[in-house]
């Protein structure tokens, strides 16, 4: 598909790209997979400390602890993306902040704070479920075949 864009260019755009890809400086790959695995691992190592937090003082199970640990992950997610800190720590860590509910939290606040200039209902809640809905709608139709899936699978065996 690259090939058939290059076959529409001119020879001088052509020429173009290959001095721009010459001058173009190296990508530090492995500084940046190194980022990404440190950050997305200290989140998750975060999230382990608050449900721990939750079993020891508060007397969850590890099962009923789960529920809780992702509501303080998003608000602090949210919290840290209102301040802008999530924000400077993504330019940082790069992939390493997609960990996916913290990610995901970052997105929509985000969203959320850019178009709050357009009002509380079209502007925020719009703006927010645009990105939101589509995930939410994603949730739903893979939940509703994993368990026709199981049930099938429960009524054949």
């Amino acid at each position: 598909m690259a090939d058939e864009k290059k076959k529409k260019l001119t020879l001088t755009q052509q020429k173009y790209q290959q001095l721009a890809k010459q001058h173009e400086p190296p990508r530090p790959l492995l500084r940046n997979f190194v980022r990404a695995f440190f950050v997305g691992g200290v989140i998750c190592v975060i999230g382990q400390g608050i449900q721990e937090i939750f079993i020891h003082f508060f007397n969850f199970t590890e099962k009923t602890a789960g529920s809780p640990t992702v509501a303080v992950l998003i608000f602090l997610s949210a919290l840290l993306t209102g301040l802008g800190y999530y924000d400077r720590i993504a330019q940082w860590a790069g992939a390493g902040t997609s960990v996916p509910v913290t990610g995901f939290a970052n997105s929509i606040t985000s969203a959320a704070l850019e178009h709050r200039s357009e009002g509380l209902v079209l502007g925020v809640g719009g703006n927010m479920f645009k990105l939101a809905g589509s995930v939410i709608v994603f949730g739903v139709v893979a939940a509703f075949f994993i368990g026709l899936i199981k049930t099938v699978i429960k009524m054949g065996g």
